[in-house]
């Protein structure tokens, strides 16, 4: 299918006719210029994806600054606008200067029609790419927006935890990479979407990786891009996460889980400042704060040499441990009160309370899940409420794990959710040894904690 508005700008009225039955198989339209001048007349109409543009027009001039001109004129109607070049021979110095002030790149004249396609087609993949970003960065502005209005975190009265709000509220607004760790259900993308709130790239986007769920294999694509026909299925043009948090925030969860191949080419990426697309050689420079998170001891995994120390000392200018609730019970009370109102709200009823047994009984809790079990429990509760006035019988926590004679009486599933659950708790949440241990793949076990709403 031909995709693209190619605008061509030459006052060679032949070259404009063969461009045109040439390029006319492969693109969508093709609109010709005799003249730059007829471009502000012209712009809205021809509406282009890429434009290709002569840099010589009066005769009798080859300086080529009247490229450079109507370059800077192109660019302040669309700034992400690729511009492909027209240069003789003689030129080439003067296209290289013409790159920096934001041309995408240069075809030499005579052209060979298999590389002006390819240029074009690379400059219209680059078209789509930074329309994607484009879109993506409105989409997470829009979210931040949402999350910054309901400001859905609180800090609790624990010294531990008023000593984090302390320290991130210092951290924040530097520059400074930031490691969270903690066990699972802490709260460490929540701090994370704090610290980006707080900081001074909080208009722009934050974007976050779930790096235990990236594939080796998607590596590369997911976090820097892609051009279109750069392996089999690369049907479109991908933009990664790093140029998607251009400016902003890239908040890499889970990384103590990436492997160590894979950790020197993210050190490359961080220690540059640039990544390459798949399917290009072309450096892009990205601009990103990050916030790097694990439920792992990485100090422990770098003596064992399963993480990089050098890619360690990249992420961790601050490392903020999170505690587990478990070890701030005074925190629960205000906790499952925010959650209980928020979700009463959620589920439109009555403000509901809770009983002093019933606080008690949250307490007593070992809390395996953090505070993301706390979380679920408390909204599990308010949707089963029948009165406004919440007892320790309306929540439904986890039991230790029973003693062999009890398992005569279970049925298989109710089994394998004890087995999964314990193996879950025995190794603090941590997927990847929890899936090891219990001799099962990593997608196995999403599928059946999502099954067993664990």
């Amino acid at each position: 299918m031909k995709k693209g508005h190619i605008l061509i700008v030459d006052d060679n009225k032949n070259v404009l006719t063969a461009l045109r039955i040439l390029l006319e198989r492969y693109f969508e339209s093709v609109t010709l210029l005799s003249s730059p001048k007829q471009l502000h007349s012209q712009w809205r109409e021809a509406a282009p994806d890429v434009v290709l543009l002569d840099m010589n027009f009066s005769a009798g001039i080859n300086t080529g600054n009247e490229g450079l001109y109507w370059l800077s004129e192109i660019k302040k109607q669309d700034a992400d606008l690729p511009v492909v070049l027209f240069t003789a021979y003689a030129d080439i110095d003067l296209a290289v200067t013409a790159l920096k002030q934001g041309a995408s790149d240069f075809v030499v004249k005579p052209w060979d029609n298999a590389k002006l396609i390819a240029t074009l087609q690379a400059a219209y993949s680059l078209r789509e790419s930074r329309r994607e970003v484009k879109q993506l960065r409105e989409q997470q502005h829009s979210l931040n927006r949402e999350l910054n209005r309901e400001r859905e975190i609180c800090w609790g009265v624990s010294e531990s935890m008023q000593a984090l709000h302390e320290l991130i509220q210092k951290v924040a607004q530097t520059e400074a990479n930031i490691l969270l760790t903690g066990e699972n259900g802490t709260g460490k993308e929540v701090i994370a979407r704090e610290i980006h709130r707080l900081s001074l790239r909080n208009k722009e986007a934050l974007i976050t990786v779930d790096m235990g769920a990236v594939t080796e294999s998607l590596f590369e694509s997911e976090l820097f891009g892609h051009l279109k026909g750069a392996f089999t299925d690369a049907k479109t043009a991908r933009t990664g996460k790093f140029e998607a948090a251009n400016h902003g925030t890239l908040f890499l969860d889970e990384i103590g889980n990436l492997s160590y191949p894979l950790q020197a080419k993210l050190l490359s990426a961080l220690q540059s400042r640039q990544i390459v697309r798949i399917g290009d050689n072309r450096p892009v420079p990205v601009d990103i704060r990050l916030i790097s998170a694990t439920n792992r001891d990485v100090q422990e995994s770098v003596r064992k040499g399963t993480f990089r120390e050098d890619l360690l000392y990249r992420i961790n200018t601050i490392q903020v441990e999170i505690p587990p609730l478990r070890e701030r019970k005074e925190d629960i009370p205000l906790l499952a009160g925010f959650f209980l109102q928020k979700y009463a709200k959620k589920y439109a009823k009555e403000p509901l309370s809770l009983t002093s047994e019933a606080v008690r009984h949250l307490q007593a809790y070992r809390w395996p899940g953090n505070v993301r079990e706390l979380q679920h429990t408390m909204e599990k509760a308010v949707i089963l409420s029948e009165s406004e006035t919440l007892q320790s019988s309306d929540f439904y926590l986890n039991k230790p794990l029973p003693a062999a004679a009890e398992l005569d009486d279970m049925t298989l599933d109710e089994a394998e959710k004890t087995l999964i659950r314990n193996a879950l708790n025995r190794h603090r949440r941590n997927l990847s040894a929890t899936a090891t241990a219990l001799g099962i793949s990593r997608p196995t076990l999403y599928h059946k904690m999502q099954k067993y709403d664990l």
